[in-house]
């Protein structure tokens, strides 16, 4: 499958990991002209992010739970950088919610559709991650992949690394990079 690494890879993450999980539940599937707007809305932002890259969306994966339940996993350089876009009145998603607010002050909100969010800041040494005959994803599409030796065989090894922190901690530091098929390591 070309894009897989005939490996086993790890996220080359660094620190502390913000991950986002934003979605909508269709609650009257014959409200049509009530989640559909909401629906469109998630796309409408992620085109937004992904034209200024400077916001901090990093990487997302859509996903669906059910023929009722969509949502996206999102993962930024920072809580800072989540928080920023959240509320900057020129973006879409500021607008958004600001049209939603108002027609529930005006009683308007009638239960058609859900939405939902839940934010994590994971701190480094909380995480751990493989991936196997996988392109990039999740984590590793966000922060790039390397050797899974570089971090660890183990899950108990990769959740014990850390990233140095000490002078000149920029040329120590794991070099991120995607592996190229074939020129892995054997994993033995």
């Amino acid at each position: 499958m070309p894009g897989t690494n005939a490996t086993r890879t790890t996220a080359a993450v660094e620190g502390d990991v913000t991950v986002l999980l934003i979605g909508m539940r269709i609650n009257h599937f014959w409200a049509v002209h009530h989640w559909l707007p909401v629906f469109l809305a998630m796309p409408r932002m992620l085109r937004e992010l992904a034209k200024d890259p400077e916001r901090g969306l990093l990487s997302h994966v859509l996903l669906t739970a059910s023929p009722r339940t969509y949502y996206v996993v999102q993962y930024w350089e920072s809580k800072e950088k989540l928080y920023e876009y959240a509320h900057s009145p020129d973006m879409f998603h500021h607008r958004a919610w600001a049209v939603i607010n108002r027609k529930e002050r005006k009683g308007q909100v009638r239960g058609h559709v859900g939405l939902w969010h839940e934010a994590y800041v994971v701190p480094e040494g909380s995480y751990e991650s493989i991936y196997a005959d996988m392109p990039p994803f999740g984590l590793a599409a966000a922060h790039g992949q390397v050797p899974l030796e570089r971090r660890g065989k183990r899950a108990r090894d990769r959740f014990a690394y850390r990233t140095r922190k000490t002078a000149g901690a920029a040329e120590a530091r794991t070099e991120k990079h995607v592996v190229a098929p074939g020129n892995a390591p054997d994993e033995g």
